[in-house]
């Protein structure tokens, strides 16, 4: 036991980027398999070592660290890019470290499933003139001009899917009102470091690809049917059922009208590396 600490604090001591490599394999573990988790563990490193705010967050918290990290492994994911945002977050007057999906991981887990032909998700400006009307449309029109210097405020965002079979999902359409609800129920929207401040037309974007998860099948969604249909097959062959694979359980309910931002990490450190455990006293 005695060791186990002394190896935690080591590790700790060297720095976040020093933990994450050390634990490449548990990540590796949890990765989808067209995930490279030396790819994904250079990328991290990487955002750490360009961000002091995000580098100091995650010394002061290395759990929360690797709670965003296992997150973003588990959906296959790459972290610090749109595909899921590694940003510091003030917790009890400290940094630690806050992982969200972006909008292009929205997108990224529909084209999974294998569905989709496109995944179409844009916002309308002032400048720009938008038409749709649910049962006489089947997709908006929306008509930009590019020369126009300024497009104005966002106004609306949209997002729908075309199918393989050519056919059109529902079409989700917000307003400013409506993304501004989201926003209010999603911790944390009003600092400083948070992806609502800093790249707010991508996070209207991705409250719409949000929604429209609810209408499209997800790779969550895909690999729950997997995991059925060889069930009932193992269950004609009177053999075990597989086990359902923790990025499946994880994502049990992630498509409801909740906060945008429902994929913050939780202070609960059982099961974690030693490590990142050892980080986690000081809060409460």
């Amino acid at each position: 036991m005695t060791e186990t600490i002394t190896n935690a604090v080591a590790v700790r001591e060297q720095g976040p980027g020093a933990m994450v490599e050390h634990y490449k394999d548990d990540l590796a573990q949890v990765m989808p398999s067209h995930v490279k988790p030396d790819t994904f563990v250079r990328l991290a490193v990487g955002v750490l070592r360009r961000d002091r705010n995000l580098a100091q967050a995650a010394q002061n918290n290395p759990a929360a660290l690797m709670g965003a990290l296992m997150d973003a492994a588990q959906l296959g994911l790459t972290p610090g890019t749109e595909q899921f945002y590694l940003v510091p977050r003030k917790t009890k007057g400290r940094l630690e470290v806050q992982g969200i999906r972006g909008y292009q991981g929205e997108i990224e887990l529909i084209y999974r499933a294998g569905a989709v032909s496109s995944v179409i998700v844009e916002v309308v400006r002032q400048a720009d003139t938008f038409r749709y009307s649910p049962g006489r449309d089947e997709r908006p029109v929306h008509e930009i001009d590019w020369d126009v210097e300024d497009r104005g405020a966002l106004r609306l965002v949209y997002a729908y899917a075309v199918m393989k079979d050519g056919a059109t999902s529902k079409v989700v359409v917000l307003n400013r009102a409506q993304v501004g609800k989201a926003r209010a129920m999603s911790q944390g929207s009003d600092s400083p470091y948070s992806p609502w401040q800093k790249h707010e037309e991508a996070m209207w974007m991705k409250t719409a690809a949000h929604r429209l998860t609810k209408w499209v099948p997800t790779s969550a969604e895909y690999m729950r049917e997997q995991i059925r249909a060889q069930a009932e097959v193992a269950a004609e062959q009177h053999v075990a059922p597989p086990v359902a694979p923790q990025q499946v359980i994880d994502e049990q309910g992630a498509e409801d009208d909740g906060p945008i931002e429902a994929e913050f990490v939780e202070d609960d450190t059982a099961g974690w590396p030693a490590a990142a455990q050892a980080g986690s006293g000081a809060r409460a």
